[in-house]
């Protein structure tokens, strides 16, 4: 629970927010350094505990430095919603019928975007 109002957080926006911290930060950061660039504050084994959470998801990859690591993204926001939808695909048994039925929800400016992708259009 939030300590406003016994609100529950969003599902993920602690892991975003530890996320956003290390890509504004452009380089490696300390648990410490994370926790101070968060937007509200959190306990110190809340963060830690954030951070081995995405480093077991394979979101971050981290090096030893002193007593602790020091934690850095594998890939950009985009790269990473890229692993999650690998990882959605990866748990369904039938991979064609799941991308068949993702193809049917999208709208037609995100339709003619994939084609011209998958046609060779690069980003």
């Amino acid at each position: 629970m939030t300590e406003s109002g016994g609100e529950r957080r969003p599902r993920g926006e602690l892991e975003g927010n530890v996320l956003t911290a290390l890509w504004a930060a452009g380089r490696p950061l300390s648990a410490a350094q994370v926790r101070a660039a968060m937007p509200s504050p959190l306990a110190r084994t809340t963060v830690a505990t954030l951070l081995v959470r995405l480093y077991t998801k394979g979101m971050l990859r981290r090096s030893p430095a002193g007593r602790g690591f020091l934690y850095f993204p594998v890939a950009d926001s985009h790269g990473l919603t890229a692993q999650r939808m690998h990882h959605e695909l990866d748990q369904d048994e039938d991979r064609s019928l799941a991308l068949a039925r993702f193809i049917e929800t999208l709208g037609p400016d995100d339709e003619k975007e994939l084609r011209r992708l998958l046609e060779g259009g690069g980003q």
